[in-house]
Protein backbone atom coordinates (compact mmCIF):
# COMPACT_ATOMS: atom_id res chain seq x y z
CA UNK A 1 0.00 0.00 0.00
CA UNK A 2 1.30 3.49 -0.80
CA UNK A 3 2.29 5.79 2.04
CA UNK A 4 -0.17 8.34 0.67
CA UNK A 5 -3.01 5.88 0.15
CA UNK A 6 -6.43 6.75 1.51
CA UNK A 7 -5.47 10.42 1.68
CA UNK A 8 -7.55 13.42 0.69
CA UNK A 9 -10.63 15.19 2.00
CA UNK A 10 -12.77 12.02 1.91
CA UNK A 11 -10.37 9.99 4.03
CA UNK A 12 -12.03 8.54 7.11
CA UNK A 13 -10.36 9.99 10.24
CA UNK A 14 -8.03 7.53 11.91
CA UNK A 15 -9.81 7.96 15.27
CA UNK A 16 -13.04 6.56 13.86
CA UNK A 17 -11.34 3.33 12.76
CA UNK A 18 -10.42 0.26 14.84
CA UNK A 19 -7.04 0.17 16.59
CA UNK A 20 -5.88 -2.49 14.12
CA UNK A 21 -7.19 -4.64 11.29
CA UNK A 22 -9.10 -7.77 12.14
CA UNK A 23 -6.93 -10.00 9.96
CA UNK A 24 -3.37 -11.19 10.37
CA UNK A 25 -1.33 -12.37 13.35
CA UNK A 26 -1.63 -11.02 16.86
CA UNK A 27 -0.32 -7.45 17.11
CA UNK A 28 3.31 -7.02 18.11
CA UNK A 29 2.95 -3.28 18.67
CA UNK A 30 0.27 -0.78 19.57
CA UNK A 31 -0.83 2.25 17.60
CA UNK A 32 0.45 4.39 20.47
CA UNK A 33 3.93 2.83 20.32
CA UNK A 34 4.08 3.52 16.59
CA UNK A 35 3.17 7.17 17.15
CA UNK A 36 5.76 7.58 19.92
CA UNK A 37 8.45 6.14 17.65
CA UNK A 38 7.42 8.48 14.83
CA UNK A 39 7.49 11.54 17.12
CA UNK A 40 10.94 10.62 18.40
CA UNK A 41 12.12 10.32 14.80
CA UNK A 42 10.61 13.68 13.84
CA UNK A 43 12.10 15.37 16.91
CA UNK A 44 15.61 14.13 16.18
CA UNK A 45 15.77 14.01 12.37
CA UNK A 46 12.92 16.19 11.12
CA UNK A 47 9.55 15.47 9.58
CA UNK A 48 11.02 14.42 6.23
CA UNK A 49 12.66 11.46 7.97
CA UNK A 50 9.30 10.09 9.09
CA UNK A 51 8.20 7.36 6.70
CA UNK A 52 6.39 4.12 7.36
CA UNK A 53 9.62 2.26 6.57
CA UNK A 54 11.72 4.40 8.94
CA UNK A 55 9.23 4.11 11.78
CA UNK A 56 9.00 0.36 11.27
CA UNK A 57 12.79 0.12 11.38
CA UNK A 58 12.82 2.05 14.66
CA UNK A 59 10.40 -0.55 16.05
CA UNK A 60 12.42 -3.44 14.67
CA UNK A 61 9.77 -4.59 12.25
CA UNK A 62 8.85 -4.36 8.57
CA UNK A 63 6.90 -1.48 7.03
CA UNK A 64 4.15 -3.84 5.94
CA UNK A 65 3.30 -4.67 9.54
CA UNK A 66 2.40 -1.04 10.27
CA UNK A 67 -0.43 -1.18 7.76
CA UNK A 68 -2.29 -3.41 10.19
CA UNK A 69 -2.64 -0.29 12.34
CA UNK A 70 -2.54 2.59 9.83
CA UNK A 71 -3.61 3.05 6.22
CA UNK A 72 -1.08 5.69 5.25
CA UNK A 73 1.53 8.19 6.37
CA UNK A 74 -1.30 10.74 6.55
CA UNK A 75 -2.84 8.68 9.35
CA UNK A 76 0.50 8.69 11.14
CA UNK A 77 0.87 12.47 10.83
CA UNK A 78 -2.66 12.96 12.19
CA UNK A 79 -1.91 10.77 15.20
CA UNK A 80 1.45 12.45 15.81
CA UNK A 81 -0.14 15.89 15.72
CA UNK A 82 -2.93 14.99 18.10
CA UNK A 83 -0.61 13.26 20.56
CA UNK A 84 1.68 16.30 20.60
CA UNK A 85 -1.29 18.61 21.22
CA UNK A 86 -2.07 16.41 24.23
CA UNK A 87 1.17 17.66 25.80
CA UNK A 88 -0.56 21.02 26.33
CA UNK A 89 -2.25 19.39 29.32
CA UNK A 90 -2.69 20.15 32.14
CA UNK A 91 -4.20 23.39 30.94
CA UNK A 92 -3.22 26.47 32.96
CA UNK A 93 -5.97 28.44 34.66
CA UNK A 94 -5.98 31.88 36.26
CA UNK A 95 -9.20 31.83 38.23
CA UNK A 96 -11.59 34.54 37.13
CA UNK A 97 -9.30 36.00 34.46
CA UNK A 98 -9.93 34.70 30.96
CA UNK A 99 -7.35 36.99 29.34
CA UNK A 100 -4.47 35.91 31.58
CA UNK A 101 -5.45 32.28 31.08
CA UNK A 102 -5.53 32.58 27.30
CA UNK A 103 -2.11 34.29 27.31
CA UNK A 104 -0.77 31.38 29.36
CA UNK A 105 -2.29 28.96 26.86
CA UNK A 106 -0.57 30.82 24.04
CA UNK A 107 2.73 30.55 25.87
CA UNK A 108 2.14 26.83 26.35
CA UNK A 109 1.57 26.51 22.60
CA UNK A 110 4.81 28.36 21.87
CA UNK A 111 6.73 25.99 24.15
CA UNK A 112 5.12 23.02 22.40
CA UNK A 113 6.26 24.26 18.98
CA UNK A 114 9.74 24.68 20.44
CA UNK A 115 9.75 21.09 21.70
CA UNK A 116 8.39 19.71 18.41
CA UNK A 117 9.40 22.06 15.54
CA UNK A 118 7.87 19.69 12.96
CA UNK A 119 4.43 20.60 14.31
CA UNK A 120 4.69 23.88 12.42
CA UNK A 121 4.50 21.91 9.18
CA UNK A 122 1.54 19.70 10.10
CA UNK A 123 -0.66 21.67 12.50
CA UNK A 124 -2.73 23.23 9.70
CA UNK A 125 -3.13 20.12 7.56
CA UNK A 126 -6.70 19.60 6.28
CA UNK A 127 -7.46 16.37 8.13
CA UNK A 128 -9.73 14.99 10.80
CA UNK A 129 -9.46 16.62 14.21
CA UNK A 130 -8.40 14.29 17.00
CA UNK A 131 -9.58 13.97 20.62
CA UNK A 132 -6.70 15.99 22.10
CA UNK A 133 -7.28 18.82 19.65
CA UNK A 134 -11.00 18.75 20.43
CA UNK A 135 -10.19 18.92 24.14
CA UNK A 136 -7.97 21.96 23.47
CA UNK A 137 -10.77 23.80 21.66
CA UNK A 138 -13.28 22.76 24.31
CA UNK A 139 -11.05 24.16 27.04
CA UNK A 140 -10.56 27.44 25.18
CA UNK A 141 -14.30 27.85 24.68
CA UNK A 142 -14.82 27.13 28.38
CA UNK A 143 -12.35 29.85 29.33
CA UNK A 144 -14.02 32.33 26.97
CA UNK A 145 -17.53 31.70 28.33
CA UNK A 146 -17.57 35.01 30.28
CA UNK A 147 -16.78 37.00 27.13
CA UNK A 148 -19.94 38.40 25.59
CA UNK A 149 -19.42 38.07 21.87
CA UNK A 150 -20.60 35.71 19.10
CA UNK A 151 -19.28 32.18 19.41
CA UNK A 152 -17.98 32.40 15.84
CA UNK A 153 -15.68 35.22 16.97
CA UNK A 154 -14.36 32.99 19.74
CA UNK A 155 -13.49 30.19 17.32
CA UNK A 156 -11.85 32.67 14.97
CA UNK A 157 -9.83 34.12 17.83
CA UNK A 158 -8.62 30.70 18.98
CA UNK A 159 -7.51 29.92 15.43
CA UNK A 160 -5.82 33.32 15.08
CA UNK A 161 -4.01 32.84 18.38
CA UNK A 162 -2.59 29.53 17.16
CA UNK A 163 -1.57 31.16 13.89
CA UNK A 164 0.19 34.06 15.61
CA UNK A 165 1.96 31.74 18.05
CA UNK A 166 3.16 29.59 15.16
CA UNK A 167 4.61 32.72 13.51
CA UNK A 168 6.54 33.50 16.68
CA UNK A 169 7.76 29.91 16.77
CA UNK A 170 8.98 30.16 13.16
CA UNK A 171 10.65 33.46 14.01
CA UNK A 172 12.50 31.85 16.92
CA UNK A 173 13.59 28.86 14.85
CA UNK A 174 14.92 31.19 12.13
CA UNK A 175 16.63 33.62 14.52
CA UNK A 176 19.81 34.97 12.95
CA UNK A 177 18.93 33.63 9.52
CA UNK A 178 17.94 37.08 8.18
CA UNK A 179 20.32 40.04 8.13
CA UNK A 180 21.02 43.17 6.07
CA UNK A 181 24.74 42.87 6.84
CA UNK A 182 26.82 43.23 3.69
CA UNK A 183 23.81 44.20 1.54
CA UNK A 184 24.05 47.29 -0.70
CA UNK A 185 20.95 49.32 0.21
CA UNK A 186 21.64 52.25 -2.14
CA UNK A 187 18.63 51.40 -4.32
CA UNK A 188 16.30 51.21 -1.31
CA UNK A 189 15.97 54.76 0.07
CA UNK A 190 13.40 54.01 2.75
CA UNK A 191 15.62 51.33 4.26
CA UNK A 192 18.61 53.69 4.14
CA UNK A 193 16.58 56.39 5.92
CA UNK A 194 15.35 53.95 8.53
CA UNK A 195 18.84 52.73 9.37
CA UNK A 196 20.17 56.30 9.54
CA UNK A 197 17.75 57.21 12.32
CA UNK A 198 18.58 56.73 16.00
CA UNK A 199 17.55 53.26 17.08
CA UNK A 200 15.78 54.57 20.18
CA UNK A 201 15.06 52.46 23.24
CA UNK A 202 15.04 48.71 22.82
CA UNK A 203 11.56 47.24 22.34
CA UNK A 204 9.95 45.74 25.39
CA UNK A 205 11.13 42.18 25.74
CA UNK A 206 7.84 40.36 25.84
CA UNK A 207 6.53 40.90 22.34
CA UNK A 208 4.67 37.58 22.51
CA UNK A 209 2.59 38.64 25.50
CA UNK A 210 1.86 42.10 24.12
CA UNK A 211 0.78 40.63 20.79
CA UNK A 212 -1.46 38.00 22.36
CA UNK A 213 -3.13 40.54 24.62
CA UNK A 214 -3.78 42.89 21.73
CA UNK A 215 -5.09 40.09 19.55
CA UNK A 216 -7.42 38.64 22.17
CA UNK A 217 -8.87 41.94 23.36
CA UNK A 218 -9.12 43.37 19.85
CA UNK A 219 -10.95 40.37 18.37
CA UNK A 220 -13.17 39.55 21.35
CA UNK A 221 -13.93 42.78 23.17
CA UNK A 222 -14.37 44.67 19.91
CA UNK A 223 -17.15 42.30 18.79
CA UNK A 224 -20.86 43.13 19.22
CA UNK A 225 -22.51 41.10 21.96
CA UNK A 226 -25.05 38.37 21.25
CA UNK A 227 -28.61 39.53 20.94
CA UNK A 228 -30.54 38.97 24.12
Amino acid sequence: MSETAASGPDRQPIWSRPERGSRGPAPAHSRDAIVVAAINLADTEGLAAVSMRAVAAALGTGAGSLYRYLSSRDDLLDLMTDRAVGELRPYPQVEGDWLETMVLLGRRQLALFGAHPWLLDVIHRPSGIGPQSLAWFDNCIRILEPVRCPVAAKFETIAMMTGVVSLFARRESAAGAFSFAGVDLAAYPHLVAAFSQPSGPAPRADLVERTLRSLLTGLLLGEPTDAG
